[in-house]
């Protein structure tokens, strides 16, 4: 589930941040998400062959902890205002290494804790829960996002209904930041500052979250190779 919570988010949620509140064109978010996207294509196939050396769970455990810089970057960069310098995208790329190594082992991983006469139901329930672990982690990011930013309006604000602060809120969330101030009218900079603040808490939350996910990986993975027969059997009776 981690790349749904540590990548596929930042695939939904970083257009709409780029031309709803950054004011980029869409070939300019094109090229961000690029950097973000692209190492995936050459990536997971280094893994597999770094795979022949060292075992899954370290490299893992070693790029969920590049993602966790990449994330802690991307939220300085755009805390920062850099959003049209070389940092930004050089965030991105390291996310996107950082999280192709696991993607290329996932799959290996997840064979290699069960019998070899169970390998294609652990691929089919890993792919069913790799599907819908997007869906959710899609849902659980918009809603911090939208709660952080109504939070934020309702300290700055007085005197406005509970359910316009709150419908401005889900619309700036959304990156449709015309809508929010439509709402609020007079409040673009407050928007536009809440949201800032909030997008930046929430990578915070996703870099700490990856941290703990990478030791997870270490301690629980951190010596399993792909078909370690020794490994599987104390990882199943553990």
């Amino acid at each position: 589930a981690s790349p749904a919570f540590f990548f596929v988010v930042l695939i939904i949620m970083l257009p709409a941040r780029f031309i709803g509140i950054d004011g980029l064109s869409a070939l300019e978010t094109g090229q961000m998400m690029t950097a973000l996207a692209a190492p995936l294509l050459i990536v997971p196939m280094l893994a597999a062959q770094l795979a022949r050396r060292f075992t899954s769970g370290l490299l893992s455990g070693i790029g969920l902890l590049l993602v966790a810089v990449g994330l802690l970057w991307l939220a300085l960069a755009l805390d920062s205002g850099a959003i049209k310098t070389a940092l930004l995208p050089m965030a991105l790329i390291g996310i996107g290494i950082g999280i192709g190594l696991p993607w290329g082992l996932m799959d290996g991983m997840a064979i290699s804790v069960v019998e070899k006469e169970r390998a294609g139901m652990a691929t089919g329930i890993f792919n069913a829960v790799r599907v819908s672990a997007d869906g959710i982690a899609i849902a659980i990011a918009g809603t911090l996002l939208a709660t952080f930013i109504q939070w934020g309006l309702f300290d700055a604000l007085t005197g406005v209904a509970p359910d316009v602060v709150t419908n401005a809120a889900n619309r700036a969330a959304l990156g449709d930041l015309q809508n929010a101030i439509s709402l609020l009218p007079g409040q673009a900079e407050l928007l536009h500052q809440q949201y800032a603040t909030a997008f930046r808490n929430l990578l915070f939350i996703l870099s700490a979250a990856t941290v703990l996910t990478a030791v997870a990986v270490f301690a629980l993975l951190g010596r399993v190779r792909a078909h370690d027969e020794t490994a599987t059997r104390a990882i199943r009776h553990a």
